[in-house]
């Protein structure tokens, strides 16, 4: 059985060209194009499915599903008892369908899949399962697209919203009210300016419990907002995290999204108080584009995953190890102010 490290440096071999941030385009030329014989996505179809153990000893399947005509490999962090017979994992004790105890949190990487295989929210954390989708693109771009131009990101969110809907119940018991999110720089654009102001009625109605951490990116919504989803948006938790030294294209990028996400609670009746408890930014650390940590993008990336309670689920907001509060209210710190550029 293959281990969650193994398949991270299988990931870390097998993608050689991962690119952990947005991207302006390429051009090449047809014999460069020759060359190329695979791309980013058919290597990471080279690295091992199945089932590995979570670093907390729980249980993590890694598999696809084909959802609106789009391969989804995705990876489900719990205990081996809470999934359905049908996942093939040893001890699945659940029926498809059955409701469970726990919720999710959903993670969508950055440019490349780095965080797709390196699967930092596995485990269960604080009544989240861990779950991590790749990209159905050749260039693991969540939205597809390059840069800023996420030109798929209709049917990318889409696709992950109806693979929460209609494939996770047949893979997992869980709480479908208690669904959260994650971004990684391009899987944050796909979050803020797609998934979640086009289908967040689906996660965060009456009742519901959802959550949402935009790590290092942001887009104002690209989709019409329905009246079903700002309602959503207005009750749902939202921190934007990213660093001093973010990159050049998504320094304007971020605040414009802070505002926009502000406007649209504000537009549903909420104060400036109540705007101020329910979302919130942050960028005080000294580093570049992720590293949150001040060092390194992985290890940033895996301190946001260990401070997600912290910061989002009602927690004192002081990241992992440290000391640093990142809990600072949008209203009144919308024009984030930046010390240089990664």
């Amino acid at each position: 059985m293959l281990t969650v490290r193994s398949l991270t440096l299988l990931a870390l071999g097998a993608l050689s060209a991962v690119e952990a941030a947005p991207r302006k385009g390429r051009k090449t030329s047809a014999a460069q194009q020759q060359q190329q014989a695979t791309t980013a996505f058919d290597q990471a179809q080279q690295i091992p499915q199945g089932v590995s153990t979570a670093t907390d000893g729980s249980t993590i399947l890694d598999t696809t599903a084909m959802v609106n005509g789009l391969p989804l490999r995705f990876k489900v962090s719990a205990p081996a008892d809470q999934f359905t017979a049908d996942s093939g994992v040893d001890g699945a004790a659940a029926a498809a369908g059955d409701a469970g105890d726990l919720g999710l949190n959903v993670l969508l990487h950055g440019d490349g899949g780095q965080s797709f295989f390196d699967f930092p929210n596995q485990a269960v954390q604080d009544g989240l399962a861990g779950v991590a989708v790749l990209a159905p693109d050749p260039n693991l771009f969540w939205g597809g697209g390059s840069g800023l131009d996420r030109t798929d990101g209709v049917a990318h969110s889409q696709a992950v919203a109806d693979l929460i809907a209609t494939v996770m119940p047949q893979v997992l018991a869980f709480n479908s009210s208690k669904v959260s999110f994650t971004g990684v720089s391009g899987g944050s654009l796909l979050l803020s300016g797609f998934l979640l102001p086009g289908h967040m009625a689906q996660f965060a109605s009456a009742g519901q419990e959802s959550q949402v951490l935009l790590n290092c990116g942001g887009l104002e919504p690209q989709v019409d907002v329905s009246a079903d989803n700002a309602a959503a948006l207005a009750a749902t938790r939202i921190h934007f995290q990213s660093t001093q030294q973010e990159l050049a294209l998504l320094q304007p990028a971020i605040p414009a999204a802070i505002a926009a996400y502000e406007q649209i609670a504000t537009d549903q009746g909420l104060d400036t108080a109540a705007i101020g408890a329910l979302q919130t930014v942050d960028n005080q650390p000294l580093g570049g584009h992720c590293e949150f940590d001040e060092q390194d993008f992985v290890s940033g990336v895996q301190l946001m995953a260990d401070s997600f309670s912290a910061v989002v689920q009602d927690g004192d907001g002081v990241l992992a190890g440290t000391n640093v509060n990142v809990l600072n209210p949008v209203p009144g710190n919308e024009d984030l102010t930046f010390s240089g550029a990664s």
